[in-house]
């Protein structure tokens, strides 16, 4: 019983480390390839349009990051779905004591 409960941990332990580490090579990917990209644009400056050269500069950093914020959510997450937060709690208790009432009337 130790051993097995002591396995699920190491697992889960195991499991939370490689979410981790994935996460901080995505956050240095997208520092690399940003400050690579702006680089390239503001070297080339001069043979963008006027009007394109913001869009360029804000637009892929704004949108990874974006999906970069959302890997970051996942991967700190609380192991629970809501916390000790659960909105739905006492409506679900309320219901399936409602559902239990119904089938002791049948």
């Amino acid at each position: 019983m130790e051993n097995s409960e002591l396995q699920k941990t190491y697992k889960r332990a195991k499991k939370r480390v490689t979410e981790e580490k994935a996460f901080y090579t995505h956050v240095a990917v997208y520092v690399i390839i940003n400050i690579i990209i702006i680089a390239v644009i503001l070297y080339l400056k001069d043979y963008f349009y006027d009007g394109y050269l913001l869009p360029n500069l804000i637009i892929p950093p704004l949108a990874w990051g974006i999906f970069l914020l959302g890997h970051g959510l996942w991967t700190f997450r609380k192991e629970k779905k809501f916390g000790k937060f659960n909105p739905f709690k006492k409506w679900e208790e309320q219901k399936i004591r409602e559902l239990m009432s119904e089938n002791d009337e049948l």
